[in-house]
């Protein structure tokens, strides 16, 4: 009977280690972590519960990973954990880590795209964006990105990320188009999005793009030439792939380029940037008020003329304007 005896007490034993080891663990699931401060740790796509706990054990979100892929096991989340971009906050336990993986609430980036950017800027900031993948194969037509904040995760493709952009715009232009006024010298949505190019590059004030766009609108009315500096700026530096790095000089309105409105009439043949869909609005609802030029005040905005003669006059004043700042400053 002996043997019994030392049998029961060995069984006893076993289940007092037992207890103690699933004790031990439940307190570490429950338990802070060792992390000391916040952090960010992308889990692989395609891993398994001990993958995904040695990728936290190295990264020193939990201390006992084997402890961790266990309850995972036990706790039957052990197929659920989703891969990803996570902020792990410092001291998150073990439960609570699980807790974010089955979550799915990976980290979001954004990306901000200004108006007026050309499609060589923006897929220059796409693909210096970080958590991005992939290259971009065929790159945005000028004009078909809508300027604004996108957020995206880790590891989508940039080809995506200008695939959302480019519906955007879409969405966009078709509303800016539908509701436009009437008898605009515009014969489609093309032609809008090229217009609003040049207001967006004329003007970053809200209040003034309408009234550009009037003036832009008329002259196309009477076939008066847009005479608009950007687009011959645009065409000098080959679709906005270099910068012009100098001011615009007399001799550059003679270059003979299609983006060069000084010596053809019209809208050029593309849109000259990336515009906004407050750029885009205005296009299609002008500020109408018989004005047909314009120039810069020397404060940020422009003067506005429906004569040539108070065109001289507003130049004229700019120039005073400006030399009476660089005395100023050199004083």
């Amino acid at each position: 009977m002996r043997w019994l005896r030392y049998g029961a007490l060995g069984i006893i034993a076993l289940v007092v280690v037992a207890a103690a080891v699933l004790g031990w663990g439940v307190g570490v699931y429950f338990a802070a972590g060792p992390l000391v401060k916040a952090k960010t740790v992308v889990v692989p796509k395609g891993s398994s519960v001990d993958q995904v706990a040695e990728t936290l054990s190295n990264a020193g979100v939990i201390a006992h990973p084997w402890a961790f892929a266990a309850a995972a096991r036990v706790t039957g989340t052990a197929d659920r954990l989703k891969a990803g971009e996570y902020d792990f906050a410092a001291a998150i336990s073990p439960r609570a880590v699980i807790d974010l993986l089955l979550s799915g609430k990976v980290v979001r980036h954004k990306l901000t795209v200004a108006e007026g950017l050309t499609s060589v800027e923006i897929v220059a900031q796409v693909e210096a964006a970080p958590a991005l993948d992939g290259t971009i194969t065929i790159p945005p037509p000028e004009g078909s990105v809508l300027p604004q904040t996108y957020f995206y995760i880790y590891g989508e493709q940039r080809n995506e990320l200008i695939a959302r952009m480019t519906h955007a715009m879409d969405a966009v232009v078709a509303k800016a188009w539908a509701g436009r006024a009437p008898n605009l010298p515009l014969a489609n949505a093309q032609q809008m999005v090229t217009l609003a190019s040049i207001i967006e590059r004329e003007t970053a004030r809200a209040d003034e793009r309408p009234r550009v766009a009037g003036v832009y609108i008329d002259r196309l009315r009477i076939n008066m030439p847009l005479q608009a500096d950007p687009t011959v700026i645009y065409g000098l530096t080959n679709g906005g792939q270099k910068p012009l790095g100098r001011a615009l000089g007399h001799d550059d309105l003679l270059v003979d380029t299609p983006y060069n409105t000084y010596k053809f009439k019209g809208l050029p043949p593309t849109p000259i940037c990336n515009p906004g869909e407050a750029a885009l609005l205005a296009a299609v609802h002008p500020d109408l008020r018989g004005e047909l030029y314009f120039v810069a005040d020397g404060d940020g905005g422009h003067r506005f003329a429906k004569t040539l003669a108070q065109q001289d006059k507003n130049i004229g004043e700019l120039r005073a304007h400006t030399q009476a700042k660089t005395a100023g400053a050199g004083q």
